[in-house]
């Protein structure tokens, strides 16, 4: 018989994981109230923005200001793909730092043309530094499971990733699903590896549910001992650089599961889905997630 944890942590990835690649500009207004909303509901760990270079991103180019008008409620990451976004960062009065590095050299090629060996090397002291200032310092591991231009990641070579950040002295590890393509099985062995070889290390598991199996992935990660999982409200996301991958796995799905589990987040589902309500008319597509459509339509229920 499994043993489930008695509590989980959910990190919310809509305010930037979500809305980093959405066509419409969604105006800075209503991403603060979105990100207010979700606090409302109990979150208390979010993805608030990216310094990223608006050229490129321009749905992140109000980062500051999202920083700065964000009431700071728990742990707030900023995503910062190198040295200029670092300093833009501290600048906004950050205080958590995540960074993104893939598994597979060609995604990590085509997301920041580098390979996977020269991001290490250009993040390394960029780490340090944020450590010697007591940063929260988050590491993103991409393609952990499968590449859409290699197939599948061979499980040691993700481990070897996680160790490096590991003596850098990183806070926490993301590893993520990012195609969506993991199945449970290949879920249980990763985390529960992982736990084992970096058992004094925060471990989150990131699902995208391109394939239905987000939630299969999340329930066999409990049993290997994951307790924090990144989710996105209405199951905003998706990559550019990964052909075919949808949005991340819905909290509000995620919440409904651990409750009807009887595991604690902390987090009211309907405040969840009231947040929801608020972004829907600024993204490009209907958001349809389970719960999200019971919540519109209660008399399904």
């Amino acid at each position: 018989m499994f043993i489930l944890p008695k509590n989980v942590t959910i990190i919310e990835v809509g305010p930037r994981d979500g809305l980093q690649n959405e066509q419409k500009l969604v105006h800075t207004q209503d991403k603060l109230a979105f990100i207010q909303a979700l606090q409302q509901a109990g979150i208390e760990e979010m993805e608030l923005t990216s310094f990223v270079s608006p050229k490129w991103v321009p749905q992140m180019a109000d980062a500051k200001e999202i920083v700065e008008r964000s009431e700071r409620i728990g742990r707030q990451f900023v995503l910062t793909p190198n040295e200029k976004g670092v300093d833009l960062a501290i600048e906004a009065g950050a205080k958590s730092v995540a960074f993104f590095v893939g598994v597979s050299n060609s995604f990590n090629k085509k997301n920041i043309n580098r390979t996977t060996a020269e991001s290490m090397e250009a993040i390394t002291p960029l780490i340090q530094n944020l450590k010697a200032q007591n940063i929260f310092v988050r590491a993103c591991i991409s393609t952990a499971f499968y590449c859409p231009y290699e197939g599948k990641i061979q499980q040691e070579d993700v481990i070897q990733l996680c160790k490096k950040f590991v003596k850098l002295g990183v806070d926490e590890l993301s590893v993520a699903d990012t195609i969506g393509k993991a199945n449970p099985v290949e879920s249980y062995n990763l985390f529960l590896a992982l736990l084992n070889e970096l058992p004094n290390i925060l471990i989150t598991a990131h699902f995208h549910d391109t394939r239905k199996m987000a939630l299969a992935n999340i329930f066999a990660s409990l049993q290997a001992g994951v307790q924090r999982f990144d989710t996105s409200a209405g199951g905003l996301g998706g990559c550019p650089f990964a052909p075919g991958a949808t949005g991340n796995v819905a909290t509000e799905d995620v919440v409904h599961l651990l409750d009807s589990l009887g595991i604690h987040t902390g987090i009211d589902v309907e405040k969840v889905c009231e947040a929801v309500t608020l972004i829907e008319p600024h993204v490009s597509r209907p958001i349809e997630t389970g719960m999200y459509k019971l919540f519109k339509s209660p008399q399904t229920q």
